[in-house]
């Protein structure tokens, strides 16, 4: 039997978006009736994982129980969202709960399609095939690392949008000079295989990857896509896509495999009426690119990897998207206490994204850009090159910044 509820603002997700924008609203007024819909009891910092998985982080020190870092004042509710119903402004959950809204904000995160790739799920945390993508995985990529030996290790960028589009590559960089303090990267090939054209899509960064990928004698394949992990053989399978447009298939043997899986919306995004119907970001969900309001639903709003903006996904973007949510929504909200017609949402996100690219231990680019490629930098020095100082803020800053100010409401 369905039971009901209301709530004036509800939140799908406990990420990093949902909870920003929820202590910001509290911030600026504590009688806000907010409810968070998240069914996980723990709250990861996710960055950190590629140093987890060079053995540069612990990885305690990543996990945080949920109720610890969702606001007091808000209302958790320990469930998912099974369908929304926009047009009622409702949403139904998995437990038969039907939740009524004013404003709604639609921050779930990204899901990780580890099927897409055959042989995958069974091969994954053994063998040699390992990831930073979920957090029992990566302390098993530090183990496979400080392993290997001898052959080749190789590293695959899937052709989906992924969170944390320089991760495929920091933890490659990073397993590079751990293994030349190890004594035995001279007996091993390293590989990276990505089915674009492009080391990175802002080229003032780019310059300097290519540069540290000729020193550390990494071997770049571009238009490589990987379909299969044989996990019982060692071989990893490329779809190989030729000048010509022809796709050809190709085995490559492994020691160790540093594997990005395909990445996508939630299913319960896709298959709902707040996704782009069509096109190049189709089953992402349809918001403005700069106030983040949904197009066709006025009272929605979204933030985070799920949004359909064409940015990197990534905490630093969800930082700069979450004000613009919160702003957003007052507006509308005191418009409506006035009984007035809403002024134009001018809060705007202009497509800010933080790539940290670590090169190695104790080195960092600082890679902002916007929607247009263009730097956005903070700092007033070339952010394109190599610095211990930005490996500090990555390693230290950005943690403590995380956990006592973003989730806080504070910065």
């Amino acid at each position: 039997m369905k039971t009901y509820r209301e709530h004036e603002i509800v939140i799908v997700g406990g990420g990093t978006g949902g909870i920003m924008v929820a202590a910001q609203l509290l911030r600026r007024n504590r009688d806000l009736d907010i409810a968070i819909i998240e069914p996980s009891d723990k709250h990861y910092y996710q960055p950190a994982w590629t140093l987890v998985g060079a053995g540069a982080f612990d990885m305690d020190e990543t996990i945080r129980p949920m109720v610890d870092c969702i606001p007091a004042r808000v209302t958790w509710i320990r469930d998912k969202v099974a369908a929304f119903r926009p047009e009622e402004n409702e949403l139904e959950t998995v437990k038969e709960v039907v939740f009524t809204y004013r404003y709604l904000v639609v921050a779930p995160g990204i899901q990780i399609n580890w099927g897409a790739v055959k042989g995958l799920p069974e091969a994954i945390n053994s063998k040699g095939v390992c990831s930073v993508y979920e957090p029992h995985m990566a302390p098993y990529t530090w183990k496979v690392l400080s392993s290997v030996k001898e052959g080749k290790v190789l590293f695959t960028q899937p052709n989906t949008p992924v969170k944390c589009g320089g991760a495929p590559q920091k933890i490659m960089y990073l397993a590079d000079e751990a293994l030349r303090r190890l004594g035995v990267r001279k007996n091993l090939e390293f590989h990276f295989f990505s089915p674009g054209s492009v080391v990175f899509g802002v080229e003032a960064f780019a310059k300097t990857l290519r540069r540290v990928i000729k020193e550390k004698d990494i071997q770049v394949h571009f238009a490589h896509n990987l379909v299969e992990i044989k996990g019982e053989d060692g071989i990893a399978v490329f779809d190989v896509t030729g000048k010509d447009g022809k796709v050809t298939r190709k085995d490559v043997a492994y020691s160790m495999i540093h594997v990005v899986p395909p990445m996508s919306a939630p299913d319960f995004i896709k298959n709902s009426p707040l996704a782009i119907p069509d096109g190049a970001l189709k089953g992402w969900l349809d918001v403005d690119h700069h106030s983040m309001q949904h197009t066709r639903y006025p009272n929605v709003f979204s933030l985070g990897d799920v949004a359909g903006v064409p940015t990197a996904k990534t905490g630093s973007a969800i930082r700069k998207q979450a004000p613009v949510v919160t702003d957003n929504i007052l507006k509308l909200r005191k418009a409506a206490e006035l009984d007035e017609e809403p002024e134009a949402l001018n809060t705007s996100y202009n497509g800010y994204s933080s790539c940290p690219l670590v090169t190695g231990y104790g080195k960092m680019v600082l890679a902002e850009f916007d929607y247009n490629n263009e730097p956005d930098p903070t700092f007033p020095f070339d952010q394109s090159e190599e610095r211990y100082d930005m490996y500090v803020l990555k390693k230290f800053g950005l943690p403590w910044m995380y956990w006592n100010l973003m989730l806080k409401g504070k910065a």
